[in-house]
């Protein structure tokens, strides 16, 4: 709430001094940011308690984990919405506290006649370093969704698809023609009889099928 903040500035008239007080308003990004680092917070630490001494409880009717993959996505999307307000008023805050720009609100600075220099810049390696780590929690959560999707039914049903496929393919490949005695000694293409017999002018049959050459025994 930069507008409540008020400084002393100094005149060209003597020892009169003028309050003066910065432009803008943008807690309510910062305020965001920080309630989601809080709820974060708190339920990493509930979680921790859970894994370690209500395993069982957490594992029952795949309730946890679901439970778990659903807040972890949506704490995934705040973290990035939440960081990435606050990289914008955090950009809004050093235009605002800018120097140039508050020389601009000093009485003394507006007339020509006087020149007006920064002492020094203004520090914001803090807050930039708190950006950097809103980024860093929303890659952290983030990745952390496959690792919690895994303990869920639904990664365990995905996997059990395949290996039903698997297990059912080589009886379908046993049914049917290909395995059958259709191929074996007793078949109609392995017949005695088939190949090579000799009909009733002393020729060689040609069949190759054992429907012609029942019907030439019978002759």
């Amino acid at each position: 709430r930069l507008h409540q903040v008020n400084f002393e500035a100094p005149t060209c008239e003597g020892k009169r001094r003028e309050t003066l007080a910065l432009i803008g308003d943008f807690s309510s990004s910062a305020e965001f940011f920080v309630t989601i680092a809080v709820f974060a917070f708190l339920y990493s630490l509930a979680a921790t308690v859970v894994y370690i001494f209500f395993q069982n409880k957490y594992r029952e009717n795949n309730r946890g984990p679901l439970i778990d993959f659903i807040v972890t996505v949506v704490f995934s999307f705040l973290w990035l919405v939440s960081s990435s307000a606050w990289a914008k008023g955090l950009s809004d805050v050093k235009v605002a506290t800018d120097p140039d720009e508050v020389l601009l609100l000093l009485s003394a600075c507006k007339q020509q006649s006087n020149k007006c220099l920064p002492v020094r810049s203004p520090v914001m390696s803090s807050l930039n370093t708190s950006v950097v780590f809103g980024y860093l929690n929303f890659i952290l959560w983030a990745g952390n969704i496959w690792f919690v999707f895994k303990e869920t039914g639904w990664h365990s049903s995905g996997q059990r698809h395949p290996a039903d496929t698997m297990e059912k393919q080589p009886g379908g490949y046993n049914q049917g023609g290909y395995n059958q005695d259709s191929y074996g000694p007793a078949g109609g293409y392995n017949q005695p009889g088939s190949y090579g017999q000799v009909g009733e002018y002393g020729q060689p049959q040609s069949y190759g099928q054992s429907g012609p050459t029942s019907f030439a025994n019978q002759i």
